[in-house]
């Protein structure tokens, strides 16, 4: 048996500190590293995440030379290769292509080196698109040690993954430890050298501290020297995660296979701090919106990397000191913020090409990768308010219908009125909307009726917010509409140990009688107003001429602690089966109630017809074939880590205010995931308008003209 001794240091640069502290912590790391790699030349030390190079780069080039000099000695290897060890189950595909992209990127413009070990100990789970992501990228081996032997049941510490079944696979090997922490013993030996599979005889042993910094000690090194010797059939050797792979990597086809996600670890963290998952996403979209339409690469590069460097598996996960997150929200808004204005000026230096018009016009852009076709909803300023006989027109003179719909301006009178506009724009292009103030009124295509509890529309969908039907579909089952369970939570911030939260609800939201809110020739709205424990909810239901599906927007006044929220949606007989939107991919997955990670969308079988629900601000789901529940909110006490010293004068307690999701629903006959994806990413990657004014000063009168 040969155990390879890994010296390494985990760090978290923010978690129980804010990023200020973490980058103190990299810092005296590092030295710490040189100054024991340089006193004992034999040992050797393993560093991943490129921000910490990056971040030695920057603030101390001296540190950074003696680095640089351990690496060309063979003493210090790099490995993992992504920014930082992020969550594996929150960011987008995308996100986390971006995540490996711009750490091998680093690495190889400053090293020349791309590493082929992925290393994520600390990562709360790991997605089934990963080894794909890791084929691609031209990474082979995968590091992690969450979830525990405790938590999951592997069939040896080594093994082959594969995320898909007939897809790429990588070798995974799962530690017991990530650090020893600062007393190193036998029994971190003797753990060590358990698990492996047969004719394995490999093993491997992180030493060091963490998780606040620090690597091997020089007490740890002392009593590696002097217990060197004392594991007859073992041989202890410096060395690194590269050589362990080589060594292990022959013995692969006969090592056992684990198709799939790596779950569970801290289920809570799928849905902890919602404002910073939200704020993470946003700055992705508009980012990807950016780099479509050309954006400089060095724009995108700084954005990247700061969405890269929030992605941390404790920041991103909502596991750290509340006001850490103010830097961290605010940077992800900053890097939004920015690419939004660098769209909207791209937008106007294209829009200044156009030829003039007296005539107000709203033109619009799609810089995003799917086709955007949809209802705009666009506040329009119009002197002295809208008038009955106005109406909008392509630039070719066709009419288009419109709707008027309630402004979010509460002041009147007013100029500011808000339109609904149907609009299809291909992915890169423009469509331009003209105002015409003297038009005849388009006939009423009667297609949606609203009245007391109904929402329907013809040859569509029909909402029943009284009664045992809830949602129907001209084709299919008819299904009970979603309810609104409280359910009590005691678990800590990571909800950690348990795979699932508690089946009974405590109490399920009470709604007032529906207001009609919209029924005109484009979109029929009615909203309920509700309360749930001490929390207030509004629920806006919505259906849109020709389109077969049903939106709901829910907007919660969360106000509870220890318990959580779930959108309940009843099974009419029973759930058959379900495929849901993962980072990148799609997943299969059986209903045992566990909760798992969703990201975008779900597609729930009714064994006559799937359920198609679109969910972009919605990150976990639970199913059984009897209801699925999405996981909407929770409120821990943030910073809680089992055991709770009970001293807290000044808690936090999570996501407490105002928060808004929406909702797709669709019964649908096949299963197209594709098609899901592409919604979701529309829904999320909303096209730039520019109103365009030039004849304003003539206008209203040479506008009739």
């Amino acid at each position: 048996m040969r155990l390879h001794i890994i010296t390494n240091a985990h760090l978290d640069p923010i978690w129980l500190w804010p990023w200020t502290t973490g980058v103190d912590a990299a810092l005296a790391t590092v030295r710490s590293a040189c100054e024991r790699l340089e006193a004992h030349p034999d040992v050797r030390f393993t560093r991943g995440e490129a921000w910490v190079y990056w971040l030695v780069e920057q603030l101390d080039p001296a540190l950074f030379a003696r680095v640089c000099a351990l690496i060309e000695r063979g003493q210090w290897e790099i490995a993992g290769g992504w920014w930082v060890q992020p969550d594996c189950n929150a960011p987008s595909g995308e996100g986390l292509r971006q995540q490996i992209r711009r750490g091998l990127d680093y690495f190889e413009e400053r090293f020349s080196f791309r590493p082929r070990t992925a290393f994520n100990p600390d990562s709360f789970g790991h997605a089934a698109t990963l080894p794909r992501l890791l084929n691609d990228a031209g990474q082979d081996s995968y590091v992690f040690m969450r979830p525990g032997a405790h938590e999951a049941n592997l069939p040896a510490r080594l093994f082959r993954w594969r995320g898909e079944a007939g897809g790429p696979e990588v070798l995974a090997y799962r530690l017991p430890w990530y650090t020893t922490g600062a007393r190193l013993e036998a029994l971190h030996i003797e753990r060590a050298i358990e698990g492996l599979p047969p004719g394995v005889e490999d093993a491997l042993l992180m030493v060091g501290v963490g998780d606040h910094g620090g690597g091997p000690t020089e007490r740890q090194l002392a009593w590696l020297r002097v217990h060197w010797q004392s594991w007859p059939a073992v041989e202890l050797r410096w060395s690194t995660l590269a050589d362990y792979f080589d060594a292990v990597r022959p013995l692969a086809p006969a090592l056992p296979l684990v198709t799939g996600e790596l779950q569970h670890h801290a289920i809570g963290c799928y849905t902890v701090h919602r404002g910073v998952k939200l704020a993470a996403r946003r700055a992705d979209h508009v980012l990807r919106q950016a780099e479509i339409a050309g954006a400089p690469e060095a724009d995108l590069e700084a954005g990247w990397r700061e969405v890269c460097f929030q992605q941390f598996h404790d920041t991103l996960g909502g596991t750290c000191l509340p006001s850490a997150y103010e830097h961290v929200v605010g940077a992800l808004g900053g890097v939004a913020a920015r690419a939004e204005q660098w769209l909207a000026f791209r937008a106007r230096q294209q829009t200044a090409t156009f030829p003039p018009s007296h005539r107000q016009r709203l033109a619009v852009w799609n810089p995003g990768q799917h086709e955007w076709s949809g209802l705009l909803h666009h506040e329009v300023w119009t002197e002295g308010g809208w008038r009955d006989e106005w109406g909008w027109r392509t630039q070719s003179g066709t009419r288009v219908p419109h709707q008027l719909a309630h402004s979010e301006a509460a002041v009147w009178p007013g100029g500011c009125a808000a339109v609904l506009l149907p609009v299809t724009v291909p992915a890169g292009e423009w469509r331009v909307f003209e105002l015409d103030q003297a038009v005849e009124p388009l006939p009423v295509d009667e297609q949606l009726w609203v009245g007391g509890t109904t929402l329907a529309a013809a040859h569509g969908p029909v909402v029943r917010l009284a009664g045992e039907t809830g949602l129907q579909w001209p084709a299919g089952p008819s299904l009970p509409l979603p309810r609104f369970d409280l359910v009590d939570d005691a678990s800590d911030t990571w909800s950690h140990d348990i795979d699932r939260y508690a089946e009974e609800a405590v109490e399920t939201a009470v709604w007032t009688a529906p207001a009609t809110v919209e029924e005109g020739p484009l979109r029929a709205a009615v909203i309920q107003h509700g309360t749930i424990g001490s929390s207030e909810l509004r629920a806006e239901w919505r259906i849109v001429a020709g389109q077969a599906a049903v939106e709901l927007e829910l907007t919660v006044d969360w106000r509870q602690r220890h318990q959580l929220l779930r959108m309940v949606l009843p099974a009419a007989g029973r759930w058959v089966g379900r495929l849901d939107g993962i980072p990148g991919g799609t997943l299969e997955r059986v209903l045992d109630g566990a909760e798992r990670p969703l990201a975008d969308w779900t597609l729930l079988d009714t064994g006559d017809g799937w359920l198609s629900v679109v969910c972009p601000e919605t990150y976990a789901l639970s199913v059984t074939p009897w209801r699925a529940a999405f996981t909407l909110l929770r409120s821990p006490l943030l910073a809680h880590h089992d055991p709770f010293r009970g001293d807290v004068p000044r808690p936090t307690w999570a996501d407490q205010g105002r928060h808004t999701f929406r909702f797709r629903f669709e019964l649908v006959a096949e299963a197209d995931a594709a098609a899901l994806r592409a919604t979701a990413d529309a829904w999320q990657q909303p096209p730039v308008v520019v109103s365009l004014t030039d004849g304003m000063s003539a206008w209203p009168e040479q506008a009739k003209m």
